[in-house]
Order: C-alpha cells, then sequence, then structure tokens
C-alpha cells in the first residue's frame, strides 16, 4: 500500500513560497494596471498634441497659402531633429514641399488614406523606420478653390523609449518587490511557528516517567489550543493505560504465583519422605487441580486479549435467546441444587448474536451469581426485547457490591473482596465485557450490599 505524499514537505517552506507567489502576483497586477494606465495616458496626450499640430498647420494653410506654407517648410534645415514631419501635395499629388530629408525617411505612399482634418488622427497609422517610430495622418484642405493634402509624421521615438525604460523599471521594482516579500515570509513564518516549536518541546520533554505533564492549553495560540487539547487527552488515555498495564501486570503475577506455589509447596512436603500411593496421588490430584485453574486464567486472559485486538472471529446468527439460556440454565442447575438456589428464567424473543460467546458470557454471569448467592437464594433470567437491542439481566439475591467497587467490577482481576474471590480469578465479569464490547453492545452492573446484584448485557439487533 502506498502512502499518500513520497517525501515530507516543510509547512515554513510552503507558506514561504505561497506568500511569496501571492505578493509577487499581487504586485505584477498592480503595476501592470499601472504601466497600462500610464501607457495610455501618454498615448491620449500624443493624439491630443497630434490634433493640435494638425489644426494649426490647416489653419496656416487657409490664411497664408500653399506658397507661404512650402516656404516655412523648406526653412527647416536638413538633418534638424524635428518632432513634425511634414509635406504639401496639390490637386495632381505632386509633391509642393516637404520637411527637409522627409522624402528619403518618409515616402508619400506609406501615409494612410485623406480624410477630413476631424477625423485624421482616428485614422492615423503607426511605421516605424530603423529604430524610429512614427504616427502617419493625411488630410484634406482647400485654398483659393484648390484642393491640396497635407502628410504629417509626428516622431514618437522618444516615447516609445520611455515606455521600454518605464517597462525595464516596472520590472526591476517586481523582482525588488518579490525578494522583500520572500524575505518578509521567511521572517513572518520563522515568527510565527516559533509556538510550533515551542510545543515541540514541551512535548519532547514528556516521557514514560512524565506522563503526568500537560501542555496547558490556554497558554498557547488560538489555532494551536486544539492540538493542545487533543494531546492532553491523549496523555490522559496513555497514562490510564500504562496505570491498567501496571495493575494488570502486578494482578496477573499474583495470581499466577498463587497455584505455582501451591503445587511447588505440596510437591516439595510430598518429597521430603516417603508417602503412601494414596498420599501420592492426593498431591498429584491437587496439583492437576491448580493446572486447571492455570489453564483457566491463560485461557480467559488469551480470549480477552484476542477481543482487544479484535481478532476473534464472530458467527453471529439469529437463535432462540430463552431456549439458549434455559439450556445454560440446565448445565449449573447440578450446582445450585448442591447450594440450594433456585434459577428461573423469564421473557423470550430472538437475538442476533454468537451462540458460543452468548453461552460463554451468560455463564459466567451465572458462575458468579451461584458463588455469591447464600443457600435457598434465587438467580433469576429476564431476557426482554426492545426497539435497537436484546437485554438479558442476571439478577441474585446475595451478597452484593459495595458502591465504590462498582466502577472497577469489569476490570481484570479486580475483585471487590478477597473472601468472595478465593475461587476465581477476577476475569469472570472482564470476559464477559469483553465479549459484548465484540458485539457492540454494553454490560451494566446494579448491586446494594445485603440485596443482591443485576448485570445486564445489551446486544443490538442488526
Amino acid at each position: 500500500m502506498f502512502s499518500r505524499h513520497t517525501k515530507s514537505h516543510s509547512i515554513a517552506s510552503q507558506l514561504i513560497l505561497l506568500f511569496t507567489l501571492a505578493a509577487t502576483l499581487l504586485l505584477a497586477c498592480g503595476l501592470g494596471v499601472f504601466y497600462a494606465i500610464v501607457v495610455r495616458h501618454a498615448f491620449a496626450e500624443d493624439n491630443a498634441v497630434l490634433a493640435d499640430k494638425l489644426s494649426g498647420l490647416s489653419a496656416d494653410l487657409r490664411e497664408n497659402g500653399p506658397s507661404v506654407f512650402a516656404d516655412e517648410l523648406t526653412g527647416h534645415r536638413a538633418g534638424e531633429h524635428a518632432a513634425y514631419w511634414t509635406r504639401i501635395l496639390d490637386s495632381k499629388g505632386h509633391t509642393m514641399a516637404e520637411t527637409p530629408g522627409m522624402g528619403r525617411l518618409l515616402p508619400g505612399a506609406i501615409f494612410p488614406a485623406v480624410q477630413k482634418p476631424a477625423q485624421a488622427v482616428r485614422s492615423r497609422k503607426d511605421y516605424r523606420s530603423g529604430a524610429k517610430l512614427f504616427s502617419l495622418v493625411a488630410l484634406n484642405e482647400e485654398f483659393g478653390g484648390q484642393a491640396y493634402t497635407l502628410q504629417v509624421a509626428q516622431d514618437r521615438s522618444s516615447d516609445e523609449q520611455v515606455e521600454r525604460n518605464f517597462a525595464v523599471l516596472l520590472v526591476v521594482v517586481l523582482c525588488s518587490g518579490g525578494l522583500a516579500s520572500a524575505l518578509i515570509a521567511i521572517m513572518v513564518t520563522k515568527h510565527g511557528l516559533r509556538t510550533v516549536r515551542g510545543m515541540t518541546q514541551a512535548v519532547g520533554r514528556i516521557g514514560p516517567t512524565h506522563l503526568k505533564e500537560r501542555l496547558a492549553p490556554t497558554g498557547w495560540p488560538r489555532e494551536l489550543r486544539p492540538l493542545a487539547v487533543a494531546f492532553d487527552e491523549m496523555l490522559n488515555r496513555l497514562d490510564d493505560s500504562f496505570t491498567r498495564l501496571s495493575q494488570f501486570s502486578a494482578d496477573l503475577a499474583h495470581e499466577l504465583r498463587t497455584p505455582i506455589a501451591n503445587m511447588l509447596g505440596e510437591a516439595q512436603v510430598a518429597l521430603t519422605r516417603d508417602r503412601t500411593a494414596a498420599e501420592y496421588r492426593e498431591t498429584i490430584e491437587s496439583s492437576v487441580a491448580e493446572c486447571e485453574r492455570l489453564s483457566r486464567i491463560v485461557d480467559n486472559l488469551l480470549f480477552v486479549a484476542r477481543v482487544d485486538a479484535a481478532r476473534e472471529p464472530i458467527a453471529r446468527k439469529r437463535f432462540d435467546a430463552r431456549a439458549a439460556v434455559q439450556k445454560i440454565a440446565a448445565f449449573y442447575q447440578t450446582v445450585a441444587d448442591d447450594h440450594h438456589v433456585t434459577i428461573s428464567c423469564s421473557g423470550d424473543g430472538q437475538i442476533y448474536a454468537d451462540p458460543d460467546l452468548f453461552e460463554r458470557a451468560v455463564g459466567n454471569l451465572l458462575d458468579n451469581a451461584l458463588r455469591f448467592t447464600p443457600e435457598h437464594g434465587s438467580i433469576q433470567i429476564a431476557l426482554s426485547k426492545h426497539n435497537t437491542d436484546f437485554e438479558v439481566a442476571v439478577s441474585d439475591n446475595g451478597c452484593g457490591i459495595a458502591a465504590e467497587h462498582l466502577p472497577r467490577v469489569f476490570d481484570r482481576f479486580y475483585r471487590a473482596e478477597s473472601s468472595r474471590g478465593s475461587d476465581g480469578a477476577g476475569l469472570g465479569l472482564a470476559l464477559v465485557k469483553s465479549i459484548v464490547d465484540l458485539h457492540g453492545g454494553s454490560a451494566t452492573i446494579q448491586s446494594e450490599v445485603g440485596r443482591g446484584t443485576t448485570v445486564r448485557l445489551t446486544f443490538p439487533l442488526l
């Protein structure tokens, strides 16, 4: 099975990268809009100046005539820088005069179609000649009943260079802004993750011998408080598990030591001198009884361990609960008769469970009830079906259990009183609880000293 990520990623590097990309993108958008506005404004200004120039040339032609206008054009020196290049054509399209050098640089054929003065700027044409950029316009004008054509070229090379330099400046600003964003992101991320490093150090101080330490959620930022709470809850569970494991180990050693010590003591006593066959037989029978007790303890522990690890197979099916309970009661009836205890059953219904596990759970409850019910007592097994579950209640009128012991009666090896648990290992109710949990049900107990005990098991119907 493949993992979701082939390699680990740094949160800090991801935050720095995302912050830098976001800041650079916003800066690029802002500078792009600014550049577009500036260029558009410069373009509009150039068109406005060109329109004013055309109006002035038209007025000059109408007032002074083509001869004076031509003299003014030829008055420019060749090679002198001119922002505007002008040519006047007669009605037949022959050049009457032009700015010196214009014929070589801007031939008449490249100009757009002739327009009226009001429409000339809108129909302008851009033309590049070498390193220079020109805006070309042509317009009609009349004087003395004759039609004349004016061709005007506006040199926009300097404006183009300004735009290019401005674009380079914006790119430099964008790169500098991206670098500054990365540096700011590094500082902000390092400062923001300082609390994470603090939490890491606090967690690192917690070990098997310091499970009582906690992270104190109130001291962390709001985003980290759920993590601190979850970690403290995990520590509580671990602490409880360690405590239970330690207690379980101690109880297990105590339970196993007693039968082993009994067998070893009896064997050592038997070997101190020669014994009769009957005495050896008695010693062997006692050892066999202790071995059987050890075997039951080990079997129960293995069963509980498999249930906890969810490895115990369950073969659920529907069966008659009343018939199953009566069969179990019949098995224990001999022991009950020896103690003059009556076992009665009430209720019926179909239950959905593993028959073998169900028999083992109810059998353990009956065994406990028989051991703690006095002579001439009674045990009742009540069956009842509800909307979502099936309940089995085993009640006795024995000595009962004190209230302070009830929360722990389902723990392994726990016995409310040493005298009561002399015949058992304290695994009966723990095994019952494990079986019910395996079915997804629940086990509860009610007891009152001197009046008896009731254990209720619920099994889901589905």
